[in-house]
C-alpha cells in the first residue's frame, strides 16, 4: 500500500492545454462555443464565468449610464465585451471605457482601454487575485473593483511590476473621476441607488 501512495505522491500532475486568443475565437467560429457557453480567456485557460444575478445586472447598468458619455465623447462604453489584452487573454470585463474608434474588426487593447470596471457579486477573489495582476501586467491604467455585496469600491491606479501600487477606497459621496477622462464624474451613491 506505500509503494502506491509513494508512486502517485511522485507522478507528474496532469498538463493544461494553454489557449491562445486565436485558437478561442476559432472554438467560437467553429460553434465549439458559443453565447450561451459563458466563459472568458485568461491567461491560456478557458474560465466559466458566474450567472448574473439581478443586483449585479442593476449595478453594471447603472454604472454604464453613469459613465456614458453618448455619441460626441471621445470614449466608448463597452458591457460585458471582449478586451484583448495580449495572445493569452481576452477577459470580458463588465465595464470597459476605450477610445472611440470602429472595432469591428479587433476588441479593444491594452492601449485603447482608459478604464475598466469589475462588478464582482461572487468573484470578488477571482477579479482581485486573477483579473487585476492581469490587467496591472498589461499596463491598463485604472481598474475599479466594485463588491456588490459590501458595495465597496476600491480603485487601482499606478501599476509597477504587474501590481497596482495606489489603491484607494472613495467614500458614498466623494466625487470620483477616471484619470484618463477626468471630466467623467460619479459618485459612489450614485452607483448604488
Amino acid at each position: 500500500m506505500s509503494s502506491v501512495l509513494s508512486s502517485r505522491a511522485t507522478a507528474p500532475s496532469p498538463s493544461r492545454h494553454r489557449w491562445s486568443v486565436a485558437d478561442y475565437r476559432r472554438m467560437a467560429q467553429s460553434g465549439l462555443l458559443d453565447a450561451t457557453d459563458r466563459v472568458e480567456l485568461i491567461e491560456g485557460e478557458l474560465i466559466d464565468m458566474a450567472p448574473i444575478g439581478c443586483k449585479h445586472a442593476f449595478l453594471v447598468d447603472r454604472l454604464a449610464e453613469l459613465l456614458g458619455g453618448g455619441p460626441c465623447a471621445n470614449y466608448m462604453v463597452r458591457v460585458q465585451n471582449p478586451v484583448a489584452l495580449d495572445t493569452r487573454s481576452e477577459p470580458q470585463p463588465d465595464i470597459a471605457l476605450v477610445n472611440r474608434d470602429n472595432y469591428s474588426d479587433r476588441h479593444p487593447g491594452p492601449s485603447d482601454i482608459r478604464l475598466i470596471v469589475e462588478v464582482s457579486d461572487t468573484t470578488l477573489l477571482y477579479d482581485r487575485d486573477v483579473k487585476l495582476p492581469l490587467y496591472a501586467r498589461v499596463g491598463i491604467p485604472e481598474v475599479w473593483l466594485l463588491d456588490a455585496q459590501s458595495g465597496e469600491l476600491t480603485v487601482h491606479r499606478e501599476f509597477a511590476e504587474g501590481q497596482y501600487s495606489l489603491i484607494r477606497k472613495p467614500t458614498m459621496n466623494e466625487t470620483l473621476s477616471p484619470i484618463l477622462l477626468p471630466k467623467v464624474t460619479i459618485r459612489l451613491a450614485e452607483m448604488l441607488d
